[in-house]
This record gives structure tokens, C-alpha cells and sequence, in this order.
């Protein structure tokens, strides 16, 4: 039974235009929920993180964890692997791996504890870094199967051409391919058990949406447009209908094929199940790290990325430095936000020490992979900073007499 949630909420965090920040980490009333109802997945004044007394879900959620009795989940983890473990040698899991830390855990945990057989499939990242390869490739070498899907190149660049200019999301085409992955293999491979990592509420969704084992299957299924009957308009991606996207650079329905989802009915009729580690078992991003590094050999990247400190998240694509930037663009809060607000939830750092962190390196822009990411997206530099400053969010940024663009409100 979910918990009762307080709803008493502050009129200064109410104010959409204000910038507030959580009393206890370091996220912002800006932090954007995922919306199953946006076409497009992006924030709006009606949907961003709750905020309670001034703490933020994600907080109050950390603090919550403590009282899960966490053995009892652990039983309900070994009755599901159970249920789905098969005898005819074929795959009794599918788990979406990246290659990085938490898919790494999920893969070798379920393996190793509960002699699954998993499959672990890739969705491409839009470039990968030596160390996101080198990374993949060596959990493939200790014993795991894998299948990268790729989706058509060139489209894959210009979706997230339009998903950069338009909603100031390079990311969102990707998103889509990734949350659908694992279902659409289970039906091609006969497993019923999809596993992926962490459910997002963690990270400040409402606090309801964790105590719920299974993914919600309109985050994989509702993209489902070959098989629909709905208009071409009623599906978007980067932004646009994917009608006009068609027109508009002379591409067939086909060339989308990889990008969608699984039919409902199919998932459904198939008794194909979605599941999120983080109900079963306590999600501490940094536990995770340190086990991946002691049982899977994964290594960190060798210096810290643009916009912060950590050398262990997301540094699989290059492309995820513009796309943490954009949030700090859009939302006031940049990687470094990210990284030390789970940090200060498990008591890795202190929240003066997130501050710090925090104010030294969100602004940074993607320096390392800057010509990359332009080749990539086919833009010139004064292009990628023209679509900087249309997404730039006024209410937040504020120019200083240098002419550099700064917060309003600075977290202290």
C-alpha cells in the first residue's frame, strides 16, 4: 500500500518562476518529471519534482528506504527469477546494459545470486567514448551475451539534430529507443522477464511511483506507430510529427522501424513482465559502482567530464555532456547537480560540500567533446551557441556587467 504524502507545499515553491532549491541535497523546483501525457518528454510548470515543507520526493524518498524491509523484497526478487527461470536453455531475462556501472550490477547480480541466464542488450549510444567501448566490451569477454541494436545512423543524427534545436534535447530520440529495447527483445527471444535498473523515482518523480516493482507500460509501448491506427500527427519525435519529418526530408516510414515501440497487446499476450532493480534491492548508485568495479572489473573514466566531478556516471556517450548542459540551460541544474544530490542522499558527501561542487562546475560547458558533438549533429559552433541562447531559460539567467549569463538565485 503506497504511503500517504504530504502535500503541503510552500507558495514560494509553488511559484514556477521562482528558483528554489531542496533544503537538504541540491536540486532545484525546476527538476523536470517524466510525462507520460507531453508528446514531447519535457518539463512544464505542472510537472516538476514535489517539493514538501521544502524537501524535495527524492530526499524524502531516501530517507523512506530506511524503513523498506529490504529482506523481504530480496524473497520477492528470488520467487520472480523463480518463475522465469527456464529449462530449455534459452534466455531466462533480458537486461538493457549500457555497459556502465548499475546494468553491469543488475546483469552479474541476477547471474551470479539467482542463476539467471540473461541477455543483455545495447541500445547505441550516438558516440561512444573509449572508455564507454572498452567498458561494453569486457563484460561481454567475462561470460555475457549481448546484442547492440543500431538504430539507422543517419536518421539517429538528424533526430537528434531536431531534438537539440527544437526542444533543446538532444537525448530524447535516444530515450525513446532505449525505454523499448528491452520488452521488444523478450518478444523476439521468448523470455518474459525484463529487468531494468533504477525506476527514475529515485531521483525526485513522485514518491508514490517507487513502490511499484513494474514499469509503466506506456513508457515503452505508447510509441507503437507501425501498428496503430491513430494519424502519423499523433506521434512525436524530436518535436515534430513524424509525418512531417518524412515530408520534410524525404525519408520512408520504414527508416523509423527501429524507434518503435512494442504493441501493448503483444507484450500483454506474451505475459512479458518489466521490472525495476531498485524495488528489490536498496539503490545506492556508489554501492553499485564499487561492486561493478569488484565483481565485473568495470573501470571509471580517467578524468572527471565537463559540468562535474565524477569519473564513474554516465560516460558511456559523449553526447550526454551537451545533454546534461542543456538541463543546466533549461532547468538551472547541470551534471554536477545531479551527481552530488545523490551523493548527499547516501551521505557520500556533505550538502556544504555539494554547494561547493555544485557552484564549481555546473556551468561548464561540453569543451571536451565539443567537435564531436558539432560533427556529429552537422552544426557549426555558432550554430550549437544560437540554439544555447534560444533555450536559455530568462526566468533563471541573468547577464552580468562582463556580459556572461549567470543564475538569479545561486544555491548557498
Amino acid at each position: 500500500m503506497l504511503k500517504k504524502i504530504e502535500t503541503n507545499i510552500t507558495n514560494e515553491i509553488n511559484n514556477f518562476n521562482s528558483l528554489v532549491y531542496c533544503k537538504l541535497c541540491v536540486i532545484n523546483n525546476k527538476r523536470p518529471v517524466t510525462s507520460l501525457e507531453s508528446k514531447n518528454f519535457i518539463g512544464s510548470k505542472k510537472n516538476t519534482t514535489r517539493f514538501t515543507d521544502g524537501i524535495c520526493d527524492a530526499c524524502k524518498w531516501a530517507k523512506e528506504k530506511n524503513s523498506i524491509d529490504w529482506e523481504k523484497r530480496e524473497e520477492e526478487l528470488k520467487d520472480l527469477c523463480k518463475k522465469h527461470r527456464r529449462t530449455d536453455g534459452g534466455y531466462d531475462v533480458i537486461v538493457p546494459c549500457s555497459g556502465g556501472k548499475d546494468s553491469r550490477y543488475v546483469a552479474h547480480y541476477l547471474k551470479t545470486k539467482y542463476g539467471m541466464n540473461p541477455l543483455t542488450v545495447t541500445w547505441k549510444p550516438h558516440m561512444h567514448t573509449d572508455i564507454g567501448l572498452k567498458n561494453v566490451l569486457s563484460f561481454i569477454d567475462q561470460g555475457y551475451d549481448n546484442y547492440l541494436i543500431s538504430p539507422n545512423g543517419k536518421l539517429q543524427k538528424l533526430l537528434s539534430r531536431l531534438a537539440f534545436e527544437g526542444l533543446g534535447h538532444p537525448f530524447q530520440p535516444f530515450i525513446i529507443g532505449q525505454r523499448h529495447v528491452g520488452p521488444k527483445m523478450a518478444l523476439s527471444t521468448g523470455a518474459k522477464l525484463v529487468f531494468y535498473g533504477e525506476n527514475v523515482a529515485e531521483y525526485g518523480n513522485n514518491i508514490e511511483d517507487n513502490y511499484s516493482p513494474i514499469m509503466d507500460p506506456k513508457l515503452y509501448t505508447s510509441f507503437n506507430f507501425l501498428n496503430s491506427t491513430e494519424n502519423l500527427e499523433d506521434f512525436f519525435i524530436s518535436g515534430l510529427p513524424i509525418k512531417k519529418i518524412l515530408k520534410d526530408y524525404n525519408l520512408k516510414l520504414r527508416d523509423f522501424t527501429a524507434y518503435n515501440s512494442p504493441d501493448l497487446k503483444q507484450i500483454i499476450n506474451k505475459k512479458i513482465e518489466v521490472h525495476y532493480m531498485s524495488y528489490y534491492r536498496k539503490w545506492i548508485p556508489q554501492e553499485n559502482y564499487y561492486y561493478a568495479v569488484e565483481k565485473t572489473g568495470f573501470e571509471p573514466n580517467p578524468e572527471r567530464r565537463d559540468g562535474s566531478y565524477s569519473k564513474y556516471a554516465g560516460i558511456d556517450d559523449k553526447m550526454e555532456d551537451l545533454h546534461y548542459f542543456m538541463q543546466y540551460i533549461k532547468f538551472g541544474m547541470g551534471r554536477a547537480t545531479w551527481d552530488a544530490a545523490q551523493e548527499i542522499r547516501t551521505n557520500i558527501i556533505t550538502r556544504d560540500e555539494g554547494i561547493a561542487l555544485v557552484k564549481k562546475y555546473d556551468h561548464e560547458y561540453p569543451k571536451i567533446y565539443l567537435n564531436d558533438i558539432l560533427e556529429y549533429l552537422s552544426i557549426s559552433e555558432e550554430t550549437f551557441w544560437d540554439v544555447i541562447d534560444k533555450h536559455r531559460n530568462r526566468e533563471l539567467f541573468t547577464k552580468d556587467l562582463l556580459g556572461n549569463w549567470k543564475l538569479k538565485t545561486v544555491i548557498n
